[in-house]
C-alpha cells in the first residue's frame, strides 16, 4: 500500500516548529511568540513584541497540472497530502484542527464540533491568493451592510457588536484550462415581413424562416473557477467574484497563520463538472455566432475537452454566521477586493408594522379626499 507524502517544505526560512496534531507554528525570531500572517503584507507579525518577520520567496511556481493523469494517480491511491481536519456534523464544513480543542464553534454555521478527528487524503494546495482586507476592514462593511438592511431582527445588529463571531477562512477552489471543440447541429432563423388580413384587419407581421445549420466550433479557456466547498451558500459565495487570480502565489504555510482553512468536499472530478456547466453559456455564444441570421435554434452539440489542466487555490474569505430562530445566516467578504455577500433574516413584526403603517396612511389619505369632495 502506498503511504501518504508529506507536505514539502513548507515555511522555509521561519523556523517552523511541529506542533499537535500536524499543527505548524511560526515562532516569532526576536521573542519565540507564536507568529501571524497579517493581511496585506508578505509578513509575519508578532503580536507580543511587533517583530516583523518576511515570508520568504516562493522556490517553485504554481503551475497547471494534467487533469488526467491526476484522476489516474487518484485511482491508484497515491495521495499527495494528509492531515487531521474536524467534520461539522450539521453541515457537513470539513475545517483544519486547531492544536489541544476538543470543541469549537464551526465557522460555517456556528454548532458545537465535538474533535471526531478525520485523516483524509487530497490533493495538496499549490497557490493562494493572500488575505489583503484586515479584520478592521471586513468589520467596517459587516456593520454598514447590516445597517444599511431593512426589516432585520433588533438582535441582528446587537450580533455586528460581537467581534469574535468574524472568521478569517481560506475557501477551497479548483481552476481549469482546457480546449473544447463542439459539434453541433441547430437552424438558423431569417427574419421577414408578412401582410396578412384585409380592410380594416389589415396588417402586417414579423416572421421567421428557418434553415438546418451545423458546424463545429472550438473555445479556449483558461482559470474556470469552481467552488470546492459545499459548506457556503454557492450563489452567495460566487457572487464574491471576480478575484484577481493573476495575483496568485505559490501554497506556504505561512499565509495561513493565524487563520483557518477548509478542507475541499467537490472532488476534482466533481468540479470539472460543475466547470462543464459554467462553460457551457460561453459555447452556446460560439455556436449562435457560427449560425448567424436573426435567430437560432440548438438542437445537438457534442463537446470534446482537450488539454485539461487544472489547480487547487485557496482563495481568502471573511465569514460571519448568525443563528436567528436555529437557522445559520452567513455574511462573506472577499478578502481581496472588499466585496460584500450575505444572508438575512426579516423581522415580520416589522414588516407587519410597515404594511399597517402604510395602510393606515392611504385610508387618511382616502378620508381626505373624500371630505374635501364632500
Amino acid at each position: 500500500m502506498s503511504q501518504a507524502t508529506p507536505p514539502t517544505s513548507a515555511g522555509r526560512g521561519l523556523g517552523v516548529e511541529p506542533g499537535a496534531a500536524g499543527e505548524r507554528r511560526f515562532p516569532c525570531e526576536a521573542c519565540g511568540a507564536v507568529l501571524a500572517f497579517a493581511p496585506g503584507t508578505a509578513l509575519l507579525k508578532c503580536a507580543h513584541c511587533g517583530h516583523e518577520n518576511p515570508i520568504p520567496e516562493p522556490c517553485e511556481t504554481a503551475e497547471e497540472q494534467d487533469f488526467h493523469a491526476r484522476l489516474a494517480d487518484l485511482a491508484r491511491a497515491e495521495p499527495t497530502e494528509s492531515h487531521p481536519t474536524l467534520k461539522c456534523d450539521a453541515c457537513a464544513a470539513e475545517v483544519d484542527r486547531p492544536a489541544n480543542i476538543t470543541s469549537l464553534s464551526c465557522p460555517f454555521c456556528g454548532s458545537n464540533i465535538v474533535a471526531n478527528e478525520r485523516c483524509p487524503t487530497r490533493i495538496r494546495p499549490r497557490s493562494l491568493l493572500p488575505f489583503a482586507v484586515t479584520t478592521e476592514q471586513a468589520r467596517d462593511r459587516y456593520r454598514k451592510w447590516i445597517g444599511g438592511l431593512w426589516f432585520v431582527p433588533g438582535a441582528l445588529k446587537q450580533f455586528a457588536r460581537q467581534d469574535e463571531k468574524l472568521t478569517g477562512i481560506y475557501t477551497p477552489y479548483w481552476t481549469y484550462d482546457c480546449a473544447a471543440t463542439t459539434r453541433y447541429t441547430g437552424f438558423r432563423g431569417e427574419h421577414y415581413w408578412a401582410t396578412v388580413g384585409s380592410g380594416k384587419n389589415r396588417r402586417t407581421e414579423l416572421r421567421t424562416r428557418w434553415y438546418p445549420a451545423s458546424g463545429t466550433v472550438h473555445n479556449r479557456f483558461d482559470d474556470v473557477l469552481v467552488l470546492a466547498s459545499q459548506s457556503l451558500p454557492r450563489a452567495k459565495t460566487e457572487a464574491l467574484e471576480p478575484w484577481d487570480l493573476k495575483g496568485l502565489v505559490p501554497y506556504d504555510d505561512g499565509y495561513l497563520a493565524g487563520f483557518r482553512a477548509e478542507s475541499y468536499q467537490v472532488d476534482l472530478a466533481q468540479g470539472f463538472e460543475r466547470a462543464k456547466q459554467i462553460m457551457a453559456g460561453t459555447i452556446d455564444t460560439t455556436i449562435r455566432r457560427d449560425i448567424g441570421g436573426d435567430a437560432q435554434r440548438i438542437v445537438s452539440r457534442s463537446i470534446r475537452y482537450e488539454g485539461i489542466t487544472f489547480k487547487h487555490v485557496l482563495l481568502p474569505v471573511w465569514l460571519s454566521v448568525y443563528r436567528f430562530k436555529g437557522k445559520a445566516f452567513r455574511f462573506l467578504v472577499n478578502a481581496r477586493t472588499g466585496e460584500v455577500q450575505g444572508e438575512r433574516p426579516y423581522s415580520w413584526v416589522k414588516i407587519t408594522a410597515a404594511v399597517v403603517g402604510a395602510l393606515a396612511i392611504v385610508a387618511i389619505i382616502v378620508l381626505i379626499v373624500q371630505a374635501r369632495g364632500g
